[in-house]
């Protein structure tokens, strides 16, 4: 089994935790759309990590650059995506947050798309990559609105569906 799952969610709302819960069953590659982002953010800007409503801007503007000038992101990934092929991992998680974006790695890779959602978590709406999170039709949904062991559930039960 080799899957690519382009992973959504706003920001805050268990999408790491749910593939780190993934890994209990299956061998998972982890990467998200803005690695490289956040390397040139940190050389340019000296950004330090933080995730606050200005730092999200920071590499929503920054990617959004990157795709226009090279499509720099998208290379990033497809290259990641041949890694995952030669290696002994299963399934390959994508953080995307764009539509568009979405849709290319859909298309491209014969990708999966998943949604997370948590009804406790305010959503980010501050740059354009966060407001439009839930302006895709996604393959799968899950919700994060109950405890750890519920979400470590619902993780057996997607990689069980990828399995088949």
């Amino acid at each position: 089994m080799k899957d690519i799952v382009v992973i959504n969610g706003s920001g805050g709302v268990g999408k790491d935790t749910f593939v780190e819960l993934c890994k209990e069953y299956t061998k998972v590659m982890n990467i998200s759309s803005v690695d490289k982002v956040k390397e040139a953010a940190h050389i340019l800007t000296g950004w330090n990590g933080e995730k606050d409503e200005k730092s999200r801007k920071l590499l929503s503007d920054l990617k959004e650059m990157g795709i226009q000038y090279n499509d720099a992101p998208f290379q990033y990934i497809t290259n990641m995506v041949e890694e995952f092929k030669k290696s002994e991992e299963e399934v390959m998680f994508i953080h995307i947050r764009e539509a568009k974006e979405i849709e290319k790695c859909k298309k491209t890779f014969d990708a999966m798309t998943l949604l997370i959602t948590n009804k406790n978590v305010v959503a980010v709406t501050t740059n354009h990559s966060d407001k439009d999170v839930l302006d895709f039709n996604y393959d799968y949904h899950i919700e994060n609105d109950g405890t750890i062991e519920e979400l470590k559930e619902k993780a057996k039960d997607f990689v069980n569906q990828l399995k088949g």
